[in-house]
């Protein structure tokens, strides 16, 4: 929706490649699940407010083309980033009971996050595709 944003707030230069936000999202989603699992041994609201940051910052700062990219990549950043992060720095490695149970609650603490900036962003995706 980089069209409608006034021309006095553009980003310079073209935007982030698909590559560019895929690195983007998966870093950011990555960095803030790993604080908050190394401080309070799960993900939740910080975790959630990164997933949405990563949504929305991907779609204002990509090139025209990659919102779809954009809207597809954090949950299989967050999945991949949740399922690293709990053995490693969350201690999850020594019992896979554990480990299971940490991956279930860290999953339904985001849902709320994923769902809703999925909803928004695939309704933004559509809505630009219908335009086009």
């Amino acid at each position: 929706m980089r069209n409608s944003i006034d021309p006095k707030k553009r980003i310079k230069g073209p935007g982030l490649t698909k590559a560019g936000i895929v690195v983007f999202q998966s870093f950011l989603i990555a960095l803030f699940a790993a604080i908050e699992i190394f401080i309070r041994e799960k993900v939740g609201a910080v975790t959630g407010f990164s997933l949405w940051l990563a949504y929305f910052g991907a779609i204002y700062l990509g090139r025209k083309g990659t919102i779809f990219v954009s809207v597809v990549t954090p949950p299989i950043a967050f999945a991949i980033s949740i399922i690293v992060l709990l053995p490693s720095v969350g201690g999850s490695a020594l019992r896979l009971s554990r480990f299971g149970l940490d991956l279930v609650s860290g999953l339904a603490a985001i849902a709320p996050f994923l769902v809703s900036a999925a909803f928004i962003g695939w309704i933004l995706y559509f809505a630009k595709e219908r335009r086009a």
